[in-house]
Order: C-alpha cells, then sequence, then structure tokens
C-alpha cells in the first residue's frame, strides 16, 4: 500500500452534539453497489438505531492501524456516537464490540427538545447482507468484510506524529481535555525517541530497556502460563498489578498467543464485573472468524482511551485472559 500524508481534516460535528440516525431508505441512498460510503461500509447490524436519536460521543476523524501497523491514519467525515457499538450478529457473533463508524451523511443534527419523528421498523437490506462477506479462503473457510477489516481502504492517508494540529483538534473537537492531549503528545515524542536509541545505540545506553512508555516486558519463558478461572459476566474481578502480570508475557508480551500492551496496563490493580465472555471474533487482517482456545473476557466500562496512541478515539474493548485477573 503506497502511503500519502496530508494534513488534519477539519470535523464539523464535536463531542455532544445531539444527532439523529438518517432512515434505511435515506442512508442506503448515499451507498454505492457495495454497500460503501467513501468505501467505508454500512453494516446490518447499524439498521437498529435508524431513526434514533444519539450522542457525538467521539469524532473520528483519526485511527490507529491495527491491520498493518503503519500508524496513524484519518478518516474523513466520521463520528462515533454514545451507545452504538457492533453486536456481531451479521458477521458470525463475532464478540469484538467495536465501536461503529457513523459517516455525516448518514447523520443530520438536530435541537434538543425537539418532538422525535416516528421510530421507523428496522428493515433487512440484502446488499448490506450480501456485502458482510468476502470470497471464501484457499481452505474454503468463510471470511467476513466489515468496518473493522476496511478501514485502510476507508482511511487510507496516514496522520503524521508531527502534524501538530491533530492536537489542537482533538481539543477542539471535544475528543479529549488539553491535558489529555498534552500527554498523548508527550508519550508518543517518548516513544518515537526509544525507537531511535534501539536503532542507533548500544544496548548498554538503552533507558529502560527502550521500552516504550508503560514499560511492559514480558518474563516469562518457554510457555506461558495459563489459568482457568470460568468467570461469568456479572462476577466481580481485581485486574492484577502489570508485574505480576508480566510473569506471564513471553518477550512478544503475549500469553497464548494473546497481546498484553501498555493500555491495558493503566487498568492494573482496577476492580470490574466481568461482561462477558469472548469465545470469537474476526481476524481484521483476513476477515476470517476466530474461535478462541481459551476464552477471554470483557470487563464492563474499560477501554482504550488513546492515551498511548496519540489520542486514538477507537475506544477498543480489550480481552483479558483469566490469568490476569483474580475474583474479589
Amino acid at each position: 500500500m503506497t502511503k500519502s500524508v496530508a494534513r488534519t481534516p477539519v470535523p464539523s460535528l464535536r463531542v455532544g452534539d445531539l444527532v439523529e440516525v438518517r432512515s434505511a431508505e435515506e442512508i442506503l441512498a448515499t451507498l454505492d453497489e457495495n454497500g460503501e460510503l467513501e468505501n467505508l461500509p454500512f453494516m446490518p447490524e447499524m439498521l437498529r438505531f435508524c431513526g434514533r436519536r444519539l450522542t457525538v460521543h467521539k469524532v473520528a476523524y483519526k485511527l490507529c492501524d491495527t491491520i498493518s501497523g503503519t500508524g496513524i491514519h484519518r478518516m474523513e467525515h466520521a463520528v462515533h456516537l454514545t451507545d452504538s457499538r457492533c453486536d456481531g450478529s451479521a458477521h458470525g457473533g463475532c464478540q469484538t464490540s467495536c465501536s461503529l463508524y457513523w459517516k455525516e451523511a448518514w447523520l443530520k443534527r438536530v435541537e434538543p427538545g425537539m418532538p422525535n419523528p416516528p421510530r421507523s421498523s428496522c428493515v433487512d437490506i440484502p446488499l448490506l447482507d450480501a456485502n458482510t462477506r468476502k470470497e471464501p479462503g484457499p481452505d474454503g473457510t468463510s471470511r467476513y468484510s466489515c468496518q473493522a477489516t476496511e478501514l485502510l481502504r476507508a482511511a487510507p492517508t496516514c496522520l503524521p506524529f508531527r502534524d501538530l494540529g491533530q492536537y489542537v483538534t482533538d481539543v477542539k473537537t471535544g475528543n479529549v481535555r488539553p491535558v489529555e492531549s498534552a500527554e498523548a503528545f508527550l508519550v508518543g515524542l517518548f516513544n518515537r525517541i526509544q525507537d531511535i536509541s534501539r536503532r542507533l545505540l548500544p544496548r548498554k545506553l538503552w533507558f529502560r530497556n527502550g521500552l516504550p512508555w508503560g514499560f511492559v516486558q514480558g518474563r516469562a519463558v518457554g510457555r506461558t502460563p495459563t489459568a482457568h478461572l470460568k468467570l461469568q459476566p456479572g462476577e466481580t474481578v481485581r485486574i492484577k498489578t502489570k508485574s505480576e502480570i508480566m510473569e506471564t508475557l513471553n518477550e512478544d508480551r503475549l500469553n497464548r498467543g494473546m497481546g498484553f500492551e501498555e493500555e491495558m496496563a493503566r487498568h492494573c490493580g482496577r476492580t470490574a464485573r466481568v461482561q462477558a465472555r469472548v469465545t470469537r471474533c474476526i481476524d481484521e487482517r483476513t476477515g476470517e472468524l476466530l474461535t478462541m482456545k481459551n476464552p477471554c473476557i470483557i470487563l464492563e466500562g474499560i477501554t482504550c482511551n488513546g492515551s498511548h496512541n496519540v489520542s486514538c478515539p477507537r475506544e477498543f474493548v480489550p480481552f483479558w485472559r483469566e490469568i490476569w485477573l483474580e475474583r474479589v
């Protein structure tokens, strides 16, 4: 993929704006033959929100590339809305619970106090259903297409760290407070200095082993350990300390293939309730629906806030191994 660079886009909506999701017929009129607008799919899971009024939760003008690791990309004319996450019902029951992207053309701004329109019934649009599938894999495995798998087509342009306008936009849109934007910039700057030191300096001169801010380093030797607590939704757990969790990670910071990152380490020691056990998720790179040998846990109210990824507003829902948790 050829990377291009452009300046920070200027969104028209901001956090807290009240909007109404247009009717399915209005939205369908904006889509091409692939059920997309500007390469972003409108998915069947989004139909249930048609006619509803929601507030803008985050302005989705940028996102972190979790497919090929090329950094931050820019998205135009899109937002995330409150309480609108994908339930995976049209994608094999995927449990990733991604925050949905809404193009501004699918929304209309409304003023508080305006009467609510009649709720339209949820309709089934064959075009949307047909475009949830990709060509099968070489072995005949079913593969899915969703907003997450197509993000690099919808947001092909890189937004470089040095583009200082993005940190101003983060504040102007209401995505973050000024202090949070400054923190994200400083963390990003520190991490780039660490990258340079690892490339140019001998190991003995590396600061904290050249690790990015948060300093998560796997310590396990050989096969990583596991635990089976059989946690169920509604149970209360405490996230173990960072030191305890690092003992379960290999040098790539993986436990049985599941990664633990700095954003997750921010929650160490916190108490939370179990929201769900996760057994299925879509591989963003291939579209394949993966079935986990060891189920993972989603915790209520815990999402990635982007502080280690220049305030990316995607708000991923982290997956937790049971060995990283303990019953309260």
